[in-house]
């Protein structure tokens, strides 16, 4: 499992360039100086709204970032040759020696903070790490990392949070691109517990999910299971962390042959993932695929049509035909031809237990064309390229009777299978179970709704006036303008 099978791929936004413009437009190191700001407001005054925004408006920034603006905004935000500075000035590159001075004069009318908030020393930490990653220095970055870890074990603050769970993102990343993931595990489940106790539920949720990704990176599939049944459930605080959650339990419900209920998962966390996250969603969308068909479904062709999905889901298009015409040679042809494919997507596993599956079509196609057979023209037709055909073909037939995939009856004494005359669906129970899955998706998806809808707190007791209402409305519409960057931000 790669790290861009899972990662959410952010939207690609216009940010401001890393010096003055010929424009007079604001460099990268005052739109960094305004987050700051935001930031601080923010731990004032106990909005954990503001921290996100910051974030946010950090993501959008993230490709004009360069050292010498980190080591002017350090010189900003932090009180130069403390601990934290010198520890974080340490990461950063010395050249650009001249871009260095500029960017400083320019901050030098503004003093720094005599006593600089946690807040802010995190966001530093954060700031330079995901520098780091960028520029591919992994070692630096892992250290970087560490020491964040350690530094936020000593805050307890409602508002670090949204913070704290990016920093966690990021240091299971950096000990992951460079194959260390086993490393942490332990710290990891230090840092989720800790989390559990200080009430961080965000925490809870980041937490949550790299531990399961770290134990399906080495196939760890029943202690991820045990770790997810025994975790604590609440209600889902990041959209993105909910849509990894339904990934990871739909692959670990795929292993343990509970296809119903990973079919579920998969297909709800792809149906929430943001349309940004164009690599999460084709991973979502090809376990989707496997698991339909080892439940016997096809799915339609314009799951494979999807914008900028179908070069990717080409592989799992010819595989769904050969399932569907239950031809047993072309689904050889098609599971030797992208193996490399298969085994790169972690689905090669899952491939081989499809073959019962294409034995059971080609016979259900069998049953419905002829309404009696020979087992020996049974075996020509599935390709059965085994020493005695004639006695697997008896079996498998054997088994679909047994099993309910065929409605025929096996004469064993001049080895024929004969098929039985199909009835009215129409009075059977098959319309009444497909009517009541489709009302329960619909029951289900208003009650999410209902579930998501806002209110302002405590507008049954007391009335707003007019300056109030003026207030609310501006954040709403604040809220509306940055409600679509938050479904698109990179975690």
């Amino acid at each position: 499992m790669t790290t861009q099978d899972v990662e959410m791929i952010e939207q690609a936004a216009a940010a401001p360039s890393n010096s003055v413009s010929s424009t007079g437009g604001p460099s990268v190191l005052h739109h960094l100086k305004e987050i700051a700001s935001l930031i601080e407001s923010g731990a004032y005054a106990r909005e954990v709204r503001r921290i996100a925004r910051a974030v946010r408006l950090t993501m959008a920034l993230r490709k004009k970032l360069k050292g010498s603006v980190f080591s002017a905004f350090l010189n900003y935000a932090l009180v130069p040759r403390s601990e934290v500075h010198s520890q974080l000035s340490s990461y950063l590159p010395t050249e650009d020696e001249h871009d260095m001075e500029v960017d400083t004069a320019t901050s030098a009318s503004q003093a720094p903070a005599k006593h600089p908030l946690p807040e802010l020393e995190i966001y530093c930490y954060l700031l330079v790490l995901i520098f780091l990653i960028d520029q591919k220095k992994y070692n630096e970055a892992k250290a970087c990392s560490s020491a964040s870890i350690a530094r936020l074990k000593t805050v307890n603050r409602r508002t670090v949070d949204v913070l704290a769970s990016r920093l966690y993102f990021y240091y299971s990343l950096c000990y992951e691109l460079t194959g260390d993931l086993a490393e942490i595990r332990g710290i990891l489940l230090g840092l989720h517990r800790i989390a559990t106790l200080r009430h961080d539920e965000l925490g809870q949720e980041t937490l949550l999910n790299l531990l399961l990704r770290n134990y399906l990176h080495y196939n760890l599939y029943d202690q991820a299971e045990k770790l997810r049944s025994k975790a604590p459930h609440f209600e889902a605080h990041s959209n993105q962390q909910f849509c990894r959650y339904l990934f990871y339990h739909g692959k670990i419900r795929t292993i343990q042959l509970e296809y119903t209920d990973a079919k579920e998962s998969l297909l709800q966390a792809a149906r929430k993932a943001p349309l940004a996250a164009l690599g999460f969603r084709v991973q979502c969308n090809k376990w989707a695929i496997i698991v339909r068909l080892l439940l016997g479904e096809i799915p339609e062709r314009t799951v494979f049509m999807q914008k900028g999905m179908e070069k990717a889901l080409r592989p799992y298009f010819e595989l769904t035909n050969a399932v569907r015409v239950g031809d047993l040679e072309l689904f050889r042809k098609v599971a030797d031809k992208f193996s490399s494919t298969f085994s790169s997507d972690g689905t090669n596993n899952l491939i081989v237990r499809l073959r019962h599956n294409v034995i059971r079509t080609g016979l259900r196609n069998i049953s419905i064309s002829y309404s009696r057979i020979s087992l020996a023209d049974v075996a020509k037709k599935l390709r059965l390229d085994s020493p005695n055909p004639f006695a697997d073909a008896e079996s498998i037939v054997s088994k679909a009777i047994r099993d309910g995939a065929i409605d025929a009856t096996l004469d064993h004494a001049n080895g024929w299978m004969v098929s039985k005359e199909t009835g009215d669906i129409y009075s059977t129970n098959e319309p009444q179970i497909a009517f009541n899955s489709r009302i329960a998706f619909c029951l289900n998806m208003h009650n999410e709704a209902v579930c998501a809808l806002r209110f302002p707190p405590n507008s049954h007791k007391e009335k707003e006036s007019a300056e109030k209402r003026r207030e609310r409305q501006q954040q709403e519409q604040e809220l509306a303008k940055h409600i679509a960057e938050e479904d698109d931000d990179d975690f």
